[in-house]
């Protein structure tokens, strides 16, 4: 019997409703439990494939090429569980299908409307493909009041109905704010937004409340009275000092506990040991090195979320602590590239889109070849450091990528046919800018020998997920490896270069593809960890 877990949020946006979710579904894991999380974003775009970073933070993608939110990124870290395209929707993609149906003529001649078309939608998209699952949790994006959520919180509760209490529970997260100049904290911006919730035909049963100081018994029994829960089902969620110490946190404060407790299941306690040992590693590391990430959409950190937590994992993986030092690509177009880099052990320049901050990328990539500093280039990184090797190891001056404008050399170029499996896919320039990108899982094949071959563990064949438009000109792959930089992962049928690397340089490797998304606290991801080895032999050195 499969159950369902609803987790909604209330007073303000960025409470960690994702985290909470993933860290419960591995808390449900670590009891033996099978678990699958799923998203419902409110937004009218169909995915977020078009939004700009700075809107909603990265782009995560699954293995079958769906466009998602990042919580999903949260999800597979922390549980294990690959997302697929069935895990995610959006208000866009609910209201697309919907009329897709009343042109065609599904609905008969009804009008049709959010009650009961709509919702009905919603409810088929929260119980497909669960069969076989003990737990389906489903996050529900942001906030209790918001206008657009309203349908799929209406869905929810009709869900609730349907299926009962030994089947569904709600949990409703929130704010209890420190206010400092009285001293105190205040509940009553949770009472509101579990009231808002109320009115609208859903009872939580357990409310969890993030706080940066600890909520006094007779707080949490006020909370417990107005909210309508018992107190023991009103949970603290305090300020960690690493996301991978929440699972161990929320056990602490007795959520699985009363999750187990609603539907009336064996209280066996979880395995945290593997948690417990990822958080010492993170608090008590050998060293440490300092990564450069160079990159265009600085200004919100979570447009690099699965990066950064990929660096994190390389870390684990060599016990050292990883200091970032995020750094606008721009600066290197005003300023010198030495100055800002000269310091740190490695440089990574991740994926991107469009011409701002390519020149300061390829500056990054130039300084990283010529001063042997350990080098990473990840989808636009890898192009940008294959531009900057056809203008000064080849001799090509004015070597550049369509994307920015016509050049009369596209070292660069759109990508228009290429193969998934045994399928031809086709774009063109006119084509809508979603969904129409190599997007998900894609093979490659490995140069025997090189030293992503060995990186891989002696692979010939790997899979990594993708997400461009934009190719390397295999027209100018014999020039390049004749001046020095080979390419040692194509496509199956060769036509699409994959990997580049730089056989005496000691370590210069970009990639196509985002090895980002397949990284987990248990099983960092062989580049990444390979990476941060090579930059902790560089700080040797310095």
């Amino acid at each position: 019997m499969t159950r369902f877990i609803f987790i909604t949020g209330g007073v303000v946006s960025s409470l960690g409703k994702g985290l909470a979710s993933a860290a419960l579904g591995a808390l449900l894991q670590a009891r033996g439990y099978k678990v699958r999380l799923r998203k419902l974003d409110p937004y009218l775009n169909v995915d977020p494939g078009t939004m700009s970073p700075y809107q909603h933070g990265e782009v995560y993608v699954t293995d079958d090429g769906a466009e998602t939110d990042l919580d999903l990124g949260h999800y597979e870290r922390f549980t294990g569980v690959p997302a697929r395209k069935s895990d995610s929707v959006t208000t866009g993609r609910i209201y697309s299908n919907v009329l897709a149906k009343e042109r065609r003529g599904d609905y008969l001649g009804a009008t049709v409307q959010v009650i009961p078309h709509v919702t009905d939608a919603i409810k088929e998209f929260v119980l497909a493909e669960t069969e076989g699952e003990d737990f389906v949790l489903c996050e529900i994006g942001g906030t209790v009041g918001d206008i657009e959520s309203l349908p799929f919180l209406e869905a929810i509760r009709q869900v609730g109905n349907e299926l009962g209490r030994e089947r569904t529970l709600f949990i409703h997260l929130t704010l209890v704010p420190y206010i400092r100049s009285a001293g105190e904290l205040k509940t009553k911006p949770t009472q509101h937004s579990v009231k808002e919730l109320q009115s609208l035909g859903i009872q939580p049963d357990i409310v969890v409340c993030r706080t940066e100081m600890e909520i006094p018994a007779e707080s949490r029994k006020k909370i417990a009275l107005f909210c309508n829960v018992k107190p023991e089902n009103v949970v603290q969620a305090l300020d960690v000092d690493t996301i991978y110490q929440v699972p161990v946190a929320y056990h602490g404060q007795g959520l699985d506990t009363q999750v187990v407790r609603h539907f009336g299941l064996e209280e066996k306690e979880p395995d945290l040991s593997r948690w417990k040992g990822i958080v010492q590693r993170v608090r008590q590391p050998e060293g440490e090195v300092s990564i450069a990430i160079v990159g265009k959409y600085m200004n919100l950190r979570d447009s690099y979320k699965s990066l950064a937590e990929a660096l994190t994992h390389g870390g684990i993986a060599n016990n050292v602590r990883v200091k970032l030092d995020w750094i606008d690509s721009v600066v290197f177009e005003k300023e010198d590239a030495v100055q800002h880099l000269e310091h740190v052990h490695g440089i990574l320049v991740p994926g991107g889109f469009g011409e701002r901050g390519t020149e300061g990328k390829i500056s990054a990539a130039q300084f990283a070849r010529e001063r042997e500093v350990p080098y990473f280039g990840i989808c636009f990184g890898m192009q940008m450091a294959v531009i900057e090797a056809t203008r000064h190891l080849v001799g090509i001056k004015n070597a550049s990528s369509t994307e920015f404008g016509p050049t009369p050399e596209p070292v660069v170029g759109l990508l228009t046919e290429w193969m998934r499996g045994n399928q031809v896919e086709r774009r063109n320039a006119e084509d809508d800018l979603g969904g129409t990108m190599r997007l998900g899982a894609y093979e490659a094949k490995l140069a025997t020998g090189s030293r992503v071959y060995e990186i891989y563990g002696n692979a010939t064949s790997i899979s990594e997920r993708h997400r461009h438009r934009y190719e390397v000109n295999p027209a100018y792959v014999d020039r390049l490896e004749a001046a020095g930089m080979i390419f040692s992962g194509m496509s199956p049928d060769g036509s699409l270069p994959e990997i580049i690397e730089i056989p005496d340089h000691p370590w210069f490797i970009g990639v196509q593809y985002h090895p980002e998304l397949k990284s987990k606290p248990f099983e960092p991801h062989p580049l990444f960890t390979s990476f941060v080895k090579a930059a902790v032999e560089q700080s040797r050195l310095v």
